[in-house]
């Protein structure tokens, strides 16, 4: 178990540590991506069958024994489609390969030698978790995965030393495979709109697979049969994922100009701001609020407009939140200075309307505000 947090934690480093350059947003269309890192293949239980084993079995020795691996490699590519809400759906092909560090058991094996491969084809799917994660000005969208598929485990000459014999293992062996995923992304907008950096740990896994194995020579009997074995694979991987159809940033919309106002008071508007994600008063937001309650009783107001707006730091779902924050934040305060709650229009724009149009993912002061229109 410390084994997967450690790794879990490693996958995870990057992404925390490079400069985001935009802020989140949910991967809406098609995508395609890209990874590569290092794979530990577990220690891996083999089991001779057939007249392998029983060859074997005659001449009094186990049929069972183990091959530990050095560290080896992964590459990941993928293609896949995002729904906009989080949820996303790919098609992966996989290639993983380990060499071979020793081999025991069959009652005396010693050394070993050879090369392990698998490779596949998965159908994933993804759970982005827009929690509006942004520490030191750095988006990070963790995700969580799963998938299964088809892979193939091939064993490229992986041999051993028998009482003068050898067994040798050489062939292929297609198998069902499932995978967990677990990692997170920050987006590089400024660098190719919809470029992510991802960086992820795997689980993978497949069936036990069968591959043809031969012995011969020495105090060993010639015979064939196969070896079954198990594959479990733990891998770290850093990636690039490219959204084609990220969603068109909200037109800004056009000042509008007051219409005319034949009326002797007309519409006045006051102007509160706020700090960068922060939906709290300041004392000089309390001050304006103040001056707007008390000039309502003082002209003919017959509607208090009370509407929120965001910045373009954060994704279009949490600045909608936040302005609608903002807005309730005002009007509890207006109602603590007296106006009844009945008169007021209460609505949040998050950034939709800004005062200074800016690129996405700007923090702009002007922006983050709530205005209050006396009508």
């Amino acid at each position: 178990m410390s084994l997967r947090k450690s790794l879990l934690a490693t996958a995870l480093l990057p992404a925390l540590a490079l400069p985001s350059l935009a802020s989140a947003q949910p991967v809406t269309g098609l995508y395609i991506a890209a990874g590569a890192g290092v794979n530990w293949l577990q220690e891996t239980d083999i089991t001779a069958t057939g007249p392998l084993a029983t060859a074997l079995a005659q001449q009094g020795r186990s049929v069972n024994g183990d091959i530990s691996f050095d560290i080896g490699w992964v590459g990941v590519l993928s293609v896949g489609y995002g729904f906009g809400n989080g949820l996303r759906a790919e098609l992966e092909g996989n290639y993983r390969q380990n060499e071979v560090d020793e081999i025991k058991g069959f009652g005396g094996t010693t050394g070993g030698g050879g090369t392990s491969r698998t490779y596949g084809v998965m159908a994933n799917v993804f759970y982005d978790f827009d929690l509006g994660l942004n520490p030191g000005g750095i988006n990070i969208v963790p995700y969580i995965g799963a998938g299964v598929g088809y892979a193939w485990r091939e064993f490229d000459d992986v041999r051993a030393s028998v009482f003068g014999g050898q067994v040798r293992t050489d062939g292929s062996d297609g198998r069902f495979a499932y995978q967990a995923i677990i990692g997170a992304a920050t987006q590089l907008n400024n660098v190719a709109p919809g470029l992510a950096l991802t960086a992820e740990y795997r689980f993978f896994g497949t069936l036990e697979h069968d591959i043809e194995t031969t012995s011969g020579g020495g105090a060993f009997t010639v015979s064939r049969g196969g070896t079954e074995s198990e594959n479990y694979n733990h891998s770290i991987l850093i990636g690039l994922r490219y959204a084609f159809n990220q969603p068109a940033p909200p037109p800004v919309a056009a000042p509008v100009a007051p219409a005319p106002a034949p009326a002797p008071a007309p519409a006045r508007t006051y102007l509160v701001f706020f700090d960068f994600d922060r939906a709290d008063l300041t004392d000089r937001a309390r001050q304006i609020i103040a001056e707007a309650a008390q000039n309502s009783t003082r002209v003919q107001t017959t509607r208090i407009e009370v509407a929120g707006h965001a910045d373009r730091a954060g994704t279009p779902q949490y600045n909608q939140r936040l302005s609608q924050r903002r807005a309730e934040a005002v009007a509890a305060e207006l109602e603590r200075q007296g106006i009844s709650r009945s008169q007021m229009v209460i609505q949040a724009f998050g950034e939709s309307r800004p005062l200074v149009a800016t690129a996405d993912g700007v923090r702009e002061p002007q922006n983050r505000r709530v205005e209050i229109v006396l009508r």
